[in-house]
């Protein structure tokens, strides 16, 4: 079999059709699910109608996740599960809440096997609702293009290694060989931990962004975007402290500098100093922000989404260096290291 398809749920029902019936719809063409590929959801305990609704599709296989042991993640244990059920070549770890475009598998292998990588992982278009989502996220993922560059990425020469657990493709044997979901059982950042594993190993490995492929709602709510974003944001980014001090200088030279502005308005050339300066750092900015490959209107907002940037970013800290515990999805888990 050349693809297994693995899809871990916990309380997922309300995005879970649309991700599942893309993934079916890519039985077309000579390419049939159950033959050449399989769908394997993991019903990571979930209370709703997460179950009925894998259940009730035809071509999808349904399964429990192992016992979950201390120091694992349910995402990881899930995962992990199936993997060994697995029959595919190629293995896909992808989430609930993506929407996969047409022939998107088989175009993911073919880039695969053409770049001669042992893992493809794709950046998916976010689908983004309510201003805060629409203003924050483009801040946070301008960082991310920022820090982890898709090129350097799939530079082998480089040291930098990423992935996104949204769209991870491996291939099965060097997945297995550097012990797969397993050895990064109780991160928080599984999918950059286990690029990074397979980099060092010196597996090659490519990482882009993907809006032909697919598409992903991370957070339906505000408070949902909160817990996600302050398990992670510590992990992801080596200095949050410092990050957050640069993201509030920002927002206090766009707001001060006008202030001053009109303060000195009648002084013609401190007036011209300070317009300039003013153009400069809005420059800047949008410059960083245009990174995010958000849309334009998106970015425009983003520096009213500052505060709860930085907000976000102390939390993380405090959350991984201080109290080492952070919540997701009903359970808590321990942080006993930083990044």
């Amino acid at each position: 079999m050349l693809l297994s398809v693995i899809v871990p749920a916990r309380n997922e029902a309300d995005v879970l059709r649309p991700c599942l019936e893309s993934l079916l719809a890519q039985s077309e063409n000579g390419f049939a699910v159950g033959e050449d590929w399989e769908l394997l959801l993991v019903d990571d305990g979930s209370t709703d109608g997460t179950r009925s609704i894998a259940l009730g599709l035809e071509g999808v296989t349904v399964l429990d996740p192992e016992p979950l042991q201390s120091g694992w993640t349910g995402k990881a244990n899930a995962v992990w599960t199936a993997a060994k059920r697995a029959r595919g070549e190629w293995l896909l770890f992808t989430d609930a809440d993506t929407i996969h475009e047409a022939g998107d598998l088989r175009r993911a292998i073919h880039e695969a096997e053409h770049a001669h990588v042992v893992m493809l992982s794709y950046s998916p278009r976010q689908i983004v609702t309510g201003f805060w989502q629409r203003a924050l996220m483009p801040l946070i993922f301008a960082e991310l293009a920022l820090t982890y560059p898709p090129q350097m990425v799939s530079d082998a020469q480089s040291r930098v290694a990423a992935a996104n657990g949204q769209f991870l493709m491996v291939r099965r044997a060097p997945y297995f060989e550097v012990g797969g979901h397993a050895t990064v059982a109780g991160s928080l950042l599984e999918d950059v931990d286990l690029a990074f594993l397979l980099k060092r190993r010196k597996k090659p490995i490519r990482f882009r962004y993907a809006p032909d492929a697919l598409s992903t709602s991370m957070y339906r709510s505000f408070s949902t975007m909160f817990e996600g974003w302050t398990k992670n944001l510590a992990r992801l980014f080596n200095y949050p402290l410092m990050l957050a001090a640069g993201r509030a200088l920002d927002l206090l030279l766009i707001i001060g500098l006008p202030l001053l502005l009109w303060r000195f308005f009648q002084i013609p050339l401190a007036r011209l100093a300070l317009a300039l300066l003013w153009l400069r750092v809005l420059w800047r900015f949008y410059a960083r922000v245009a990174k995010s490959n958000f849309s334009a209107l998106d970015c425009a907002i983003s520096p009213c989404a500052l505060p709860l940037f930085c907000l976000l970013l102390l939390i993380s800290w405090w959350q991984h260096a201080v109290r080492n515990q952070v919540a997701w999805k009903g359970r808590a888990y321990s942080t006993p290291t930083s990044k």
